[in-house]
């Protein structure tokens, strides 16, 4: 239970009190209403005594009795049976205590902290004590117990009355006409003989005091002195002492009797059984009191129309009510609305003391010895009875009239409580003297009384006697000083159960559960009290069931181990009980604090209920801005509800909105649906991408369809900076910023986005409904503030407004859509009229503005109308437009982004800080040039290496002339658009080319062994070799509103599959120093390749011996083969290849004839067949390479057909020189990534660069640079036309006898390496033996046949000439070893009948270049057929140490024939 302000002893004590009746002559009245109240009143605030009073028990002990409390009220008369429950007034007053007790603004509250739950509630509740104070207040008195019962009576007349002692002996005749003629059940009397006590009012200043005095005198003799009093009062006029402050005692017991006499008012008059505030028809039946137990107000007694603490409930007072008490009440009550404040007017000080004495005395010298007297008398006659055995007792009750007689019938069921003693049966008095023993606090003595009537009462079945014994034995154990005996707490337990289920006496039951509460909270027993207090609970009265319930969530939260989940949930249930019982305030709040458990801990179908209810209730209590939060809960968790419910709280949400925006007009609301991901906003700058027009293919560029990806990014990044450092001398500036025209979650936006004017600005925003009932959006639009740069100069006052000022469109669209065009000047806003979102949906919003002026831009949130899909849809069918419009409201919701986390320096890291992103807040810049790139005949599929001829149009759409314009690609191979210099003049306007040629070419007729056509070319010709070109457009400048056709060759990728291919246009304003430098625009296209031909090439030296194979230009010779073979594939429907022509280029050979057999003229290749071409090719004079520069290339054309393509213009040229460059650079970065590193010999360091010296030569010696193009047609059926393909492959020859192929070789993965602990020792740099074995051309020349007799000469010698080229620019050593070593079984059948005659080892050296003959002699013993070339020839370079030689490559084999003669 929650902290209170008294003891629990105080509590008790002030539970139970003695009664003292009132009544007053009219006379003595009148003096008393002078201050506004009546006399009960007037004494009640001194009625607690401040000294200690003293008594005598029957044992003659004395007995102090401390702090003691009176309860002085006015005679009420009632002629009612009791009742078990209270009167619909009493319940009304009830609920009005409760309902006028809410907590304080700011009262102090308590946190616990139990477990992870801080707890922040009220640890008093002040309104649960003011309504038990006022339930035992108004408790009914009954027969089984004496405790209400009054014990005596002040008789009061005013010394003005003209004879005092008259109107004193009416007053005791009305009192005993009262008490003892039957007429009125109510008021109960104590003892038969009530103490009459003699009170003489005087008014000081009116009255005269002499007169009093003498009256007084009188009084004392016929009463005596211990039986009356003189009480003077009314020292002050209202005249005098106007201002002087005399403390008002009486307001905070009086506060709340306004209500109480209305109420009692009421029920004397119209007797109605309605309640007020909703409360419920159960509750009418049957309400619940409450304990009393507030420090302050704790003697606040009953008002003064009531005669006990309680007249019988729903009676209705007699209207003969002595002294007319009626009346006066409906005058207090009036006169108190009137005059708050206003009490005690005419007392001073001095008469305060003077009725404080006055109950000292009464209770000193009247009451405290009454009581002692009437103990004495009671135990006297017990004890005068305990000689009796029990059952003689028992048994002379019957006889002499002492028992229950006529009241207890035979039939009667023993469970019931109908029992009624005679008031003057043995065990009533056994009763009454214990109460008289517990109001006078002699606990002890009370206790034993009690538990002695406790057992007589049960012997006899007399439930509910018993019970109230049981009861009060339980409270005097408890008071008892020193606590001889523990609290009986199953004896208030029988108590309980015996008024509520036996006697179903709720009023008794309640009264003994407060109690007990009380009680088991003071001993900590707290989980015991809970479980009382839930007993409690009942359908009969919601108020009850509420406070209880409250006071038992506070019993959990108070444990040792404090029940958290258990508070939380009894506060809910009380909650519900007090919104039943129309007490909304207290409602709210238990639900407020129950919240706290419940929040953020999964219970979400809790969470929502209790969101529920408190918008509900702080709606109905008038708080809309409470509701709306509460509801805003609900709709943005993630709701488990069903669609139904969530379409209720959407509703109930809406409405409530409604009202709130109705009262706050200016700013827009804030809008929890539908939830937007703020991080996933996208924002595009410029227009949407135009599609294709007809043929007219548009770019690509940038659009809100496609999807972010990191290494894209970097792609075009890397793109851009390759432009930008072309257009700035190659180096790429350090402001340089890569153009996003998307922004997102994952783009850098730490800057300012750069947008221009005039062009759209689109917003994508992701909505996301949580619920399972559809939204409708409507009127949805951007809100936006801007702050212009400058201002135009024609609108003089807008434009000073403008610089500087923020302007935002918030309160144009807080008015709907009617009036947007306030702020068109600016920003136009465009609005999307319909939006809606399905069940669970998340969907995009492409929302759009237009600036019009520069300035900083900042896209602040969206506006929009919210309402629920189908209830509009419902309210449209049955009554039109109005209602739907209720359950739309307008608001906003922020567009909040948080920028990526910092985690630069070590604050950053500590801390979670994040940066700005800035992709809502654009930089409208002036205008620039925009453009469009159009391609026409752009093909999808090609053949590996074919060339086509495709257009490209590039148009300014803008108001501002563009130059500069460059394309970077990924694939720079992919396409040209030719050099001024190469590019052939052919018409723009494209036509169906099928059979026009992309190539130039000229007519010529082939003649058999004739000589290749030569034409020398400049690299530079072909200026743009690097990734990024130069548009040629004419001036280099496109005008506004025009545009111009291009034609641009494409070449199908070398390596089949779907290749994607980027483009990146670059363009500048002609107007320079813009914020923006340049603009980009991005192409991607996919281009699907299929195979078409392979070519693979190899050279070898010519075997014919130098001074033979001199041609006119006196150069050796190298044979150049090619293979081609077709690998396509059938489905492209390629019907033939045909090589139209072989090409070459070099800086230092050429292709010199084709030495095919002449009857191949034209080469053609089905599927899958392959055609071998051989020609010579020779070294050029240097004399004619170096003339110019050294970068001058000779192209030589061998056409096979009847034309002759100029392979050094464009495209031709452009291509193999586009394709040279990117297999150069792939073939360097192989070579710079290839290298091992731990190459390094462990020899000394001129071993290494001897070791690189030897290669150097080696490879000079064999190199050879000839590119081999290989052209080619190819002939394809296609919707039963033929068409003719044409294309080109490149084949770069770069050593001799090292086969090169057209195809990229495929890569191979990495083979697993062991790993190795242990460092090997590198090994010795060793040359390849491929490279060294190429250092001397051998030839051997000798007779074919040679006729011999072997009749006449048995030995046939035959001369053989040995030709030695060194090939190198080195010192050769050279080794000729002439004898057989061959072991295989073929070369011993070959070589058995000849050998080498003469010398047979040569060691030689030869000069650089050097060409030596030797003189051999074979020796024949037969005819035959012999293979002459068996010398092996070693060589080495002369410089290199002890390095063993190589075995050269020799020719293929020398044939002679021997013939016998």
């Amino acid at each position: 239970m929650a902290q209170c302000v008294q003891s629990v002893q105080e509590f008790v004590q002030d539970s139970f009190v003695p009664m003292v009746a009132v009544l007053c002559s009219e006379e003595a009245e009148r003096v008393t209403r002078k201050n506004n109240l009546n006399f009960a009143e007037l004494l009640r605030p001194f009625c607690r005594l401040t000294s200690e009073g003293h008594i005598r028990d029957p044992n003659n002990q004395v007995q102090a009795v401390k702090n003691l409390r009176i309860c002085v009220n006015n005679v009420v008369t009632s002629p009612n049976t009791v009742s078990a429950a209270l009167s619909p007034a009493q319940r009304r007053l009830l609920n009005e205590v409760v309902l006028s007790c809410q907590p304080q603004e700011g009262a102090v509250t308590s946190v616990i902290t139990a477990g992870d739950y801080d707890l922040n509630f009220s640890a008093t509740t002040p309104w649960f004590e003011a309504y038990r104070e006022s339930f035992l207040q108004s408790m009914p008195a009954s027969d089984h117990e004496f405790l209400n019962h009054y014990l005596a009576c002040l008789l009061v007349v005013s010394s003005t009355e003209a004879v005092p002692v008259e109107q004193f002996l009416k007053l005791s005749q009305e009192q005993h006409r009262i008490q003892h003629s039957g007429e009125y059940t109510n008021p109960k009397w104590f003892i038969p003989n009530t103490l009459k006590y003699y009170v003489l009012l005087h008014d000081i200043s009116e009255g005269d005091e002499q007169r009093a005095d003498t009256v007084y005198e009188d009084m004392k003799q016929r009463y005596g002195s211990q039986g009356c009093y003189l009480l003077k009062i009314n020292s002050r006029t209202f005249s005098t002492e106007d201002d002087e402050q005399i403390p008002d005692p009486w307001s905070q017991y009086l506060h709340r009797n306004i209500l109480h006499n209305q109420d009692i008012l009421d029920d004397l008059t119209v007797n109605s059984a309605a309640v007020e505030n909703s409360i419920s028809a159960a509750e009418v039946d049957c309400h619940h009191p409450t304990e009393k137990a507030d420090g302050l107000s704790n003697s606040l007694e009953n008002h003064p129309l009531q005669l006990d603490t309680a007249s019988s409930p729903g009676s209705l007072h007699t209207a003969s009510a002595v002294n007319t008490d009626l009346k006066k009440g409906a005058r207090d009550s009036e006169s108190i609305a009137g005059g708050a404040g206003s009490h005690g007017a005419c007392l001073t000080l001095n008469d305060h003391d003077h009725i404080r004495q006055f109950i000292q005395e009464f209770t000193f010298r009247g009451l405290l010895p009454h009581i002692e007297k009437n103990i004495r008398q009671l135990n006297d006659q017990l004890v005068s009875r305990k000689g009796l055995s029990r059952s003689l007792f028992t048994a002379t009750k019957k006889w002499f009239g002492g028992g229950k007689g006529p009241e207890k019938s035979i039939t009667e069921p023993k469970s019931t409580c109908g029992l009624l003693y005679p008031p003057e049966a043995p065990e009533l008095q056994i009763r009454k003297m214990a109460d008289l023993c517990f109001l006078v606090q002699h606990y002890e003595l009370a206790y034993s009384c009690y538990h002695t009537a406790k057992k007589d009462f049960l012997s006899d079945q007399a439930m509910l006697y018993a019970a109230g014994a049981l009861e009060m034995a339980a409270v005097s154990a408890f008071l008892q000083a020193g606590a001889p005996r523990p609290y009986p707490a199953h004896y208030m337990d029988t108590a309980i159960q015996t008024y509520r289920d036996v006697c179903k006496n709720m009023v008794l039951a309640e009264r003994c559960a407060l109690l007990s509460a009380e009680i088991l909270k003071s001993q900590g027993k707290y989980s015991e009290a809970a479980t009382l207090l839930i007993k409690m609970t009942s359908e009969d009265s919601d108020l009850r069931s509420a406070l209880l319930l409250e006071q038992a969530a506070h019993c959990f939260i108070n444990m040792r181990n404090p029940m958290v989940r258990k508070f939380a949930f009894h506060m809910i249930l009380a909650g519900h009980r007090f919104s039943k019982a129309g007490q909304r305030k207290h409602a709210l709040r238990c639900y407020c604090q129950a919240m706290q458990v419940y929040k953020e801990r999964g219970w979400s179908l809790a969470e929502d209920h209790i969101n529920f209810t408190i918008g509900r209730q702080s709606f109905t209590l008038r708080q809309p801005e409470n509701a709306v939060t509460a509801f805003r809960q609900i709709l943005t968790n993630d709701s488990r509800q069903t669609a139904t419910q969530q379409g209720a709280f959407l509703r109930e949400y809406l409405y409530v909105y409604k009202s709130v925006i109705g009262v706050n007009e200016v700013s827009l609301p804030q809008l929890p649906l539908p939830c937007i991901h703020s991080s996933a906003t996208r924002v595009y700058f410029g227009h949407e991408r135009r599609l294709a027009e007809g043929e007219k293919q548009a770019a690509t560029h940038v659009s809100l369809d496609q999807e972010y990806d990191q290494d894209l990014a970097a792609m075009w990044c890397h793109l851009e900076e390759q432009l930008v450092a072309a257009a700035n001398r190659g180096i790429v500036p350090a402001n340089f910023q890569p153009t996003q025209c998307c922004l997102n979650s994952q783009t850098d936006n730490l800057r300012h986005p750069l947008a221009v004017v005039e062009e759209p600005i689109i917003v994508e925003v992701t909505f996301r409904n949580p619920l399972k009932v559809s939204l409708a959006l409507s009127n949805l639009s951007l809100l936006w503030k801007f702050t212009a740069d400058d201002a135009p100069p024609s609108k003089e006052k807008t434009a000073e407004k403008l610089a500087g000022e923020a302007i935002t469109n918030e309160e144009t669209l807080a008015l709907g859509v009617g009036n947007m065009t306030q702020k068109d000047d600016i920003v136009t806003t465009e609005t999307i009229l319909d939006f809606h979102l399905g069940p669970e949906e998340t969907k995009m919003a492409r929302l759009r503005l237009l600036p019009h002026r520069t300035g900083q831009l900042n896209i602040v949130g969206v506006v929009y109308n919210l309402a629920e899909a189908s209830s509009g849809e419902m309210a449209l069918n049955s009554d039109g437009q109005q209602t739907v419009d209720l359950m739309v409201v307008r608001g906003k919701q922020d567009l909040m982004i948080r920028g990526p986390r910092l985690n630069q320096t070590k604050e950053d890291k500590m801390l979670v800080r994040h940066g700005p992103d800035r992709r809502l807040d654009p930089i409208i810049t002036p205008s620039m040039p925009l453009m469009e790139v159009f391609f026409l005949q752009f093909p999808t599929a090609l053949l590996c290496g074919e060339i086509r001829k495709a257009y490209v149009e590039f148009c300014n759409v803008s108001s501002v002339a563009l130059c500069s314009l460059r394309v970077a690609s990924t694939h720079p191979d992919f396409f040209t658009f030719g050099s001024k210099a190469t590019t052939p003049l052919t018409p723009l306007s494209p036509t169906s080319a099928e059979n026009c040629s992309a190539y130039k070419t000229l007519a010529t007729t082939p003649q058999p062994g004739s000589v290749a056509s030569e034409i020398l070319v400049s690299a530079e010709d072909f200026s743009q070799l690097s990734s990024v070109m130069e548009i040629p457009i004419d001036g280099n400048m496109l005008q506004p509103g025009k545009s111009i056709q291009l034609p641009l060759w494409l070449r199908g990728p070398d390596q089949e599959g779907v290749h994607e291919i980027n483009f990146l246009f670059y363009y500048e304003s002609t107007q320079k120093g813009n914020k923006l430098s340049h603009r980009v625009l991005r192409h991607t296209v996919f281009i699907c390749a299929s195979r078409s031909l392979s070519v693979q090439a190899s050279a070898s030296r010519s075997s014919v011996p130098p001074h033979h194979s001199l041609d006119d230009k006196g150069h050796g010779g190298t044979l150049v083969f090619i293979d081609v073979e077709n690998i396509n594939t059938s489905e492209s429907g390629v019907r033939e290849f045909h090589i139209v022509q072989v090409s070459s280029s070099s800086q230092h050979w050429r292709l010199h004839k084709c030495i095919n057999p002449a009857r191949d003229k034209d080469c053609k290749l089905t599927s899958r067949e392959r055609a071998k071409l051989c020609f010579r090719a020779t070294q050029c004079k240097p004399l004619q390479a170096s003339s110019d520069a050294v970068e001058k290339y000779i192209f030589a054309d061998l056409n096979l057909g009847n034309e002759r393509i100029i392979s050094s213009s464009t495209p031709c040229g452009d291509f193999f020189f586009r394709c040279c460059l990117t297999s150069e650079s792939q073939r360097v970065d192989v070579a710079s990534s290839g290298h091992p590193s731990s190459s390094k010999s462990q020899g000394s360091v001129p071993s290494e660069d001897r070791a690189s010296d030897i290669t150097s030569i080696v490879k000079k010696c064999n190199e050879l640079d000839l590119n081999i193009i290989v052209i080619w047609k190819a002939y394809v059926v296609e919707d039963n036309k033929q068409l003719i393909l044409e294309g080109q492959l490149h084949v770069a020859l770069q050593t001799i006898g090292k086969e090169a192929t057209s195809l990229t070789p495929k890569e191979e993965a990495q083979e697993m390496v062991l790993l190795k602990f242990k460092s090997e020792l590198p090994l010795p740099v060793v040359l390849p033996s491929a490279e060294l074995s190429q250092l001397i051309k051998t030839n051997l020349h000798y007779p074919e046949t040679y006729t011999h007799p072997f009749v006449q000469d048995s030995l046939c010698l035959v001369p053989v000439t040995l030709s030695l080229s060194n090939c190198s620019l080195a010192q050769v050593d050279v080794i000729i070893d002439l004898r057989h070593k061959s072991t295989s079984p073929e070369s011993l059948e070959v070589h058995n009948s000849f050998t080498w005659v003469g010398q047979t080892q040569y060691k030689l050296q030869l000069k650089p270049q050097e060409v030596l003959c030797l003189t051999l002699r074979a020796c024949f013993l037969q005819a035959g057929v012999y293979n002459l070339n068996t010398p092996r020839v070693f060589a080495k370079p002369a410089k290199q140490g002890a390095m063993c030689e190589t075995s050269q490559q020799t020719a293929s084999p020398a044939l002679i024939i021997i013939n016998n003669a």
